[in-house]
């Protein structure tokens, strides 16, 4: 497995609309593992095409302690075809807005169908912290990030934050 850099706002890839891949194959296979790999790293609990530079409909969930992959969940287009009209309110966070995070109000329970690593298909029906993340990385694939969600005037916070530690970072590196 490698890691992958991933992708900072305000890197325009995280804007962009990921496309649908046609079957899971085995390049589509590692590429997932890949991307596990990299949330792992990252400390996260999932992680979108989109944010290592992809445009592929891919996403990766892992919300257990293990942090082994024996219980991550890799999805190849998933697609929500029901959502509770129950809500629930999470504080999010994303590895492409470090070190921020802000209360998202989402739908509590939802149901997807995906393709999974072997590229058979599944169907999935999550609730929770588990149907927030699964909402959350599938926005990503449409471009869409947890700030979006926000006042216009916490957004913009948050973005100047992360672009003021992008630039402290940048102007520590020795060139």
């Amino acid at each position: 497995m490698a890691r992958i850099p991933i992708r900072i706002i305000p890197d325009p890839v995280l804007r962009q609309k990921a496309q649908p891949v046609a079957a899971v194959d085995k390049r589509i296979a590692q590429f997932m593992n890949d991307m596990l790999e990299t949330m792992y790293v990252g400390n996260g609990i999932g992680l979108a095409a989109n944010q290592v530079g992809s445009l592929e409909r891919l996403i990766t969930i892992d919300l257990s302690e293990e942090r082994t992959g024996s219980k991550a969940i890799l999805m190849a287009n998933p697609v929500i075809t029901w959502k509770a009209d129950d809500t629930f309110t999470y504080k999010e966070g994303c590895l492409s807005i470090p070190d921020q995070y802000a209360d998202v109000t989402r739908p509590q329970r939802i149901r997807l169908s995906y393709i999974d690593q072997h590229n058979k298909p599944q169907e999935l029906e999550a609730d929770d912290l588990l149907s927030q993340c699964i909402q959350h990385e599938i926005d990503h694939l449409d471009g869409v990030l947890f700030v979006d969600y926000l006042s216009a005037l916490k957004r913009k916070m948050i973005v100047r934050k992360v672009e003021k530690a992008q630039r402290e970072r940048d102007d520590g590196k020795i060139l």
